[in-house]
């Protein structure tokens, strides 16, 4: 009876496991100039969480993490975005030269990645977004820049291991256009189904419509207090994207002072 018990035992955590690892998971998807997740219409509505992988109060531990994501949706935020780089020279917050996903060669470092996983996971279970923005300007125009052979491979191999979270978004830049119909490219061939875009500039910067075209959805900076009345300007901007490109169209950081 004990043989039985233990086969019975291990077939029921085989099944468990394969039910587990086959389960649906939340997806964000687009239906035209619309965010759906699960299918069902979705009012992205954004922070930039800039440093929220390398951020230690937010991952002192799931507990605390799941109760800063619950205090976000009080407010209303559904989607994060979040930096693959918190590397730059600039002073900000919890900045380090190691506050990154990316080696030099292109490799991945393991600690922001599992933390990574950690924060899709617990924004899955919360029913909640993260747009994960992979390359930075600030640090790129300091010099901490992959070689595109590098840039391939890192791009690639981040796709294949966070293609179990349907939750996530990937953004190619914060802010530049370079080789960003090439990336888009790398990330498709890895896994066709994950949303892709890119900020092409600073404010005012809407993108190329060979960039424009290859995205699954824009997020560009709209124009600023420089170019007159931000709150006016702006939904001209993005009006123009939407019927031009027949696709969602995101401000990725309204005006601001």
């Amino acid at each position: 009876m004990n043989g039985i018990a233990s086969w019975l035992a291990l077939v029921g955590a085989f099944v468990f496991a394969t039910f587990a690892q086959s389960a649906p998971r939340h997806e964000l998807t687009v239906s035209g100039t619309r965010f759906l997740f699960d299918g069902k219409p979705f009012p992205f509505t954004g922070v930039s969480f800039f440093n929220a992988i390398y951020n230690p109060a937010f991952n002192q531990s799931p507990a605390e993490r799941k109760q800063w994501l619950a205090k976000f949706q009080r407010y209303g935020i559904n989607v994060l975005r979040v930096w693959a780089q918190w590397d730059s020279k600039r002073g900000f917050v919890d900045a380090t030269p190691q506050s990154t996903l990316w080696q030099p060669d292109g490799g991945l470092r393991a600690a922001p990645l599992a933390t990574l996983k950690a924060i899709l996971a617990d924004a899955e279970e919360a029913g909640m977004v993260v747009q994960l923005c992979l390359f930075a300007q600030e640090s790129f125009g300091e010099g901490t820049k992959l070689e595109p052979a590098a840039q391939d491979q890192a791009v690639a191999a981040l796709t294949r291991e966070l293609m179990p979270f349907r939750n996530l978004a990937l953004q190619v830049w914060n802010e530049k256009s370079l080789r960003t119909v090439e990336l888009v490219r790398v990330i498709k061939g890895v896994d066709a189904r994950r949303l892709v875009t890119s900020s092409p500039g600073v404010a005012g910067v809407l993108g190329s419509d060979e960039e424009n075209a290859a995205l699954d959805y824009l997020t560009p900076h709209t124009s600023r207090q420089g170019k007159g009345r931000p709150w006016e300007i702006a939904p001209r901007e993005l009006a123009g994207l939407l019927k031009k490109f027949n696709k969602p169209a995101v401000d990725d950081e309204p005006a601001r002072n």
